[in-house]
């Protein structure tokens, strides 16, 4: 008994921690959409760490030689960051959307530098299926810049629908956070990612 109740007091704990922590991304971000250089400084502490562990998750598919490293991802999307501070940043889950976004260009760029054009050639290998029961049966691999070229495909049609999967595939954010991030309900959210991967699926078929 005593221990559920130090379990109970250490979640509310750890959740209070967290909240901490985004409220003063969140602080920190509209220091910088107000022109105040020390906050990129003093923002990247708090998020190198969600930072890696998006890198990680884009580079998880990849060869185990590949040249591009998390900690290399996560600086050259930080650089591509660091122009953007007149951005009218919102919250954490907004910067973690903008922060998938760069990196996805910087795989896509590194890849079209290795020329890695051809399938085949040991590109990114991607896996939209996210049900582990279903994966072995459903999986469907592809390469990074396949996937770049139908999600893009996906955004010009709808632009809000590819934005998800951006969100969802290279962040690794949940449909809550996404939900934050873009102001729209969890079932909304939900509904735009089930589409899109239906939608990608048929697409990706017909690319292979």
């Amino acid at each position: 008994m005593f221990r559920d109740r130090r379990g109970h007091a250490g979640g509310r704990r750890s959740e209070s921690r967290g909240r901490t922590v985004s409220d003063e991304v969140t602080r920190q971000l509209r220091r910088w959409s107000a022109g105040e250089k020390t906050a990129l400084e003093e923002l990247l502490p708090l998020v190198y760490d969600e930072l890696r562990r998006i890198a990680r998750r884009a580079l998880r598919r990849e060869r185990s030689d590949h040249t591009l490293q998390p900690t290399a991802l996560v600086h050259e999307a930080f650089l591509r960051l660091a122009p953007q501070g007149g951005k009218d940043w919102q919250n954490r889950e907004h910067f973690l959307a903008v922060c998938a976004q760069l990196m996805r260009q910087v795989l896509v760029d590194h890849a079209r530098r290795r020329g890695a054009q051809k399938r085949g050639s040991g590109g990114l290998r991607v896996v939209l299926d996210e049900d582990s029961a279903t994966a072995a049966a459903a999986r469907r691999d592809v390469e990074l810049l396949t996937l770049d070229r139908v999600l893009s495909d996906l955004s010009a049609i709808d632009a809000r629908r590819a934005q998800v999967v951006e969100m969802r595939y290279f962040a690794g954010m949940s449909i809550p956070e996404i939900s934050q991030a873009v102001g729209r309900p969890p079932w909304d959210v939900k509904k735009d990612w089930t589409l899109a991967r239906a939608w990608l699926a048929r697409r990706l078929k017909q690319e292979a």
